[in-house]
């Protein structure tokens, strides 16, 4: 089966920029990933710890009220941005799975290196108290100096950091 064309990304651009524009006039906030990947995070920790979960100062304030920690938003965002991408990669023909990887890079090495950038994008993202996304689109689009410089930061730790894993993919 021969894969269709990718989506032209200045269109997609476009497109994210009016997905935040309509979350700014429907709700008065941004979007993000990281407040929804803690919220489920929160919730599943309390499903095993209750006592220690309500006691963390991280994952407390997601149970005031008795609120429960997925009635939010951003979780449902987080659910419709899944289901957004399963259905796009049926359409477009990509549902296969693949690990994609360099010549000299095993499987291990490849899944372990994403999962260690993961994990500490994550973690990262929980000590800024916001993701990646919501600083580079939310905040760039509004203008703000820190979400730009922070972007260039971004890349330049990437080029620089590239320079320590690109033997893994040549």
């Amino acid at each position: 089966m021969r894969d269709r064309e990718y989506w032209n990304p200045y269109l997609v651009g476009v497109a994210l920029g009016l997905v935040v524009l309509l979350a700014f006039l429907l709700t008065g906030k941004g979007i993000g990933a990281s407040g929804a990947m803690a919220r489920l995070t929160a919730w599943g920790t309390h499903l095993v710890a209750p006592g220690w979960t309500e006691a963390n100062g991280n994952f407390k304030w997601f149970f005031h009220d008795h609120a429960h920690p997925l009635d939010y938003w951003l979780v449902y965002l987080l659910v419709g941005t899944a289901i957004g991408g399963l259905v796009s990669g049926i359409l477009g023909g990509r549902n296969r799975t693949e690990v994609l990887r360099g010549p000299r890079a095993g499987r291990g090495l490849r899944l372990g290196l994403a999962f260690a950038g993961g994990i500490l994008a994550g973690v990262g993202a929980r000590l800024a108290r916001g993701c990646t996304s919501g600083q580079g689109i939310v905040g760039g689009g509004l203008m703000s100096v820190g979400a730009w410089i922070f972007l260039m930061a971004v890349f330049a730790g990437g080029f620089a950091m590239a320079w320590f894993v690109r033997r893994q993919w040549t």
